[in-house]
């Protein structure tokens, strides 16, 4: 019985530095279904706050008694809920539905090997609309988790991506590039990048300092447009530096 309390178990960790697709944890649900039911309750009690408040000036009004107030509230209360309960069903029960069914689908992977694959992050969302992203490893500035009050209830977390080239979401909004949402062992996922981003990267990321990259030479993918344009780019600046390096010696 001793062993069995002691016994600490362990992430599925494997998965991740495999480079195995692995996804968000079920508790996820439970936090979406959590917050659209809140939700619904806060539009509840705010149309019913409008309804009060409506009973009251219409009481002080008239120069009437609370009698007048609450003929007013039970008047119009059970027809409020009823309409409200009929938009519940038409947006409400559908999201409640859909949260499972997208969670489901949502795929992630960390791809760690060498070879004719760069390191990548790979991320697969949508349920209509399909999107799967390749984030490589060389792109990567910024690696960091966050876990908020409702993620810390539910024990998950997220790991938040930025790349170098990201300009923002719709709209210019700023934030991650990419996010590993609805994760348990979220911590090990960020350090187990951190690490492996220390091959490519010096200094790695902290969670909010930028990368900066090494003076090495830049690996090559077959038949990569991007890889071709960065060799040419750094050819430029090696002629530049020389050129720079011959001029102040000259003006010397």
């Amino acid at each position: 019985m001793g062993n069995e309390e002691g016994r600490i178990i362990r992430p599925p960790m494997e998965d991740v530095t495999s480079g195995r697709v692995f996804r968000p944890d079920t508790r996820f649900y439970y936090k979406e279904w959590s917050e659209y039911s809140f939700l619904a309750i806060w539009f509840w009690l705010v149309a019913n706050g409008i309804l009060i408040l409506g009973a009251f000036f219409n009481m002080m009004d008239n120069s009437g008694t609370w009698a007048t107030f609450f003929a007013v509230f039970y008047d119009v209360f059970p027809m409020l809920n009823f309409w409200y309960a009929i938009a519940l069903l038409f947006w409400w029960l559908p999201i409640m539905v859909a949260i499972p069914l997208y969670i489901r689908r949502i795929e992630y992977s960390v791809i760690s090997k060498s070879g004719m694959v760069m390191p990548e992050i790979y991320v697969r969302k949508g349920l209509i609309n399909v999107t799967k992203k390749h984030v490589p490893f060389r792109t990567i500035t910024n690696i960091s988790s966050r876990a908020g009050p409702v993620d810390r209830l539910f024990g998950i977390g997220t790991v938040e991506i930025q790349t170098a080239g990201y300009s923002g979401g719709p709209g210019g909004q700023t934030g991650p590039e990419e996010k590993l949402e609805g994760i348990t062992f979220y911590e090990e996922v960020r350090d187990f990048i951190l690490q492996e981003l220390r091959r490519f990267r010096d200094p790695y990321v902290t969670g909010t300092e930028v990368v900066l990259p090494r003076d090495e030479p830049v690996p090559r993918l077959h038949e990569s447009l991007d890889d071709e344009i960065l060799m040419t780019l750094h050819e430029i600046r090696d002629v530049l530096e020389r050129i720079d390096r011959k001029t102040g010696r000259e003006e010397r």
